[in-house]
């Protein structure tokens, strides 16, 4: 019986939860998914165009990729920066391994470096990073169980850090 996601990733942009997450699954031996993907797959889309055209249509498109994964999907998960703003996700996460992963601004601006897809931090990225972080920093410690730092640390070493922190379900034959 499958009670969704092994691992959901939860943060903020430039925090490493696609990278991480990817690793995570092939490390157990699951699938991997990220919901920003998924909403580009379903669409046909960018979620920058999606975000720029109509930020509250992204927002519920997200919140049904939330839905479906927690529904059955058996892999690590991996959250867009704003799906814990939306209320109907937040409840769909309650009693699943959340792990918030957390950066600092400085490191999050050095791995988002110049990247202009990212229509939520056009104007001013740093301040506008900071801003959303501010917002949306008690909907992640809502949500997790653990919080794992990422700053200075390689993708392999946050991997293994929550793989540790994470007591993974024997039931479904896997195990960190």
């Amino acid at each position: 019986m499958n009670r969704g996601p092994l691992i959901v990733l939860v943060g903020p942009m430039g925090v490493g939860k696609s990278t991480v997450g990817a690793l995570l699954a092939e490390r157990l031996g699951v699938p991997f998914l990220d919901t920003d993907q998924d909403v580009v797959h379903r669409t046909g889309r960018s979620v920058a165009e999606i975000v720029t055209e109509d930020e509250p249509r992204f927002r519920e498109l997200e919140h049904e990729a939330v839905a479906r994964a927690v529904a059955g999907f058996p892999g690590v998960l991996a959250l867009g920066g704003g799906a814990v703003g939306h209320g109907g996700s937040r409840a769909l996460l309650a009693g699943l391994p959340v792990i918030f992963l957390d950066v600092d601004l400085a490191e999050a601006m050095r791995r988002i470096g110049s990247d202009t897809g990212r229509p939520l931090l056009a104007a001013d990225p740093e301040r506008r990073w900071q801003e959303l972080q501010d917002e949306r920093r008690a909907l992640y410690l809502e949500v997790a169980r653990f919080v794992v730092r990422t700053d200075g640390r390689t993708p392999e070493q946050v991997a293994r850090t929550v793989a540790a922190a994470v007591a993974v379900d024997t039931e479904r034959g896997v195990t960190a």
